[in-house]
């Protein structure tokens, strides 16, 4: 069991905290998004273990306070809109849109399930002109004592024609 299930964790980095963030995926539940055709000649930005304490669930214990959760981010740009010429932050894909994205689809309220903010999320992430491709992953750490976890992980291309 988890020592130090409840607790701040004094290292973010716990190697098995975040599960959806460092797993090799391939073969089980996804597959590792690098390795798709569409986003070979592409930068991934991420956002990691960015932990908030927000109001989600479906159980009626869940709905009477807020439950830590993190959330990790990973968006793919193409190099040709995001690779800088003259080392300036107009030239390339801003990282406040991720933490921006999260904050505005946390404002809501409060939500049901991991699957409906991960899916927001993606959404609210895949409408900027320059992303072509997200992950979005969200982790419950307290929700059980006996694992380090429970969360909802979701990867979504652009359709050809938008992207």
């Amino acid at each position: 069991m988890n020592e130090l299930r409840g607790k701040a964790r004094p290292d973010c980095r716990h190697p098995r905290r975040f599960a959806c963030a460092h797993a090799n995926l391939t073969g089980t539940t996804m597959f590792s998004a690098l390795l798709h055709p569409r986003l070979a000649d592409c930068r991934r930005l991420y956002l990691r273990d960015y932990e908030v304490h927000i109001n989600i669930g479906a159980f009626e214990h869940e709905k009477r306070g807020e439950q830590r959760v993190v959330i990790n981010v990973d968006l793919f740009v193409p190099l040709a809109l995001s690779t800088p010429v003259d080392d300036r932050l107009h030239e390339i894909v801003d990282y406040d849109l991720m933490k921006q994205s999260v904050a505005q689809c946390l404002a809501r309220g409060h939500i049901h399930l991991q699957e409906t903010l991960c899916d927001a999320i993606a959404a609210r992430l895949l409408a900027h002109d320059a992303v072509r491709a997200v992950r979005v992953c969200t982790e419950k750490p307290d929700a059980y004592p006996d694992c380090d976890a429970v969360g909802v992980e979701v990867f979504r291309i652009k359709d050809e024609e938008r992207a």
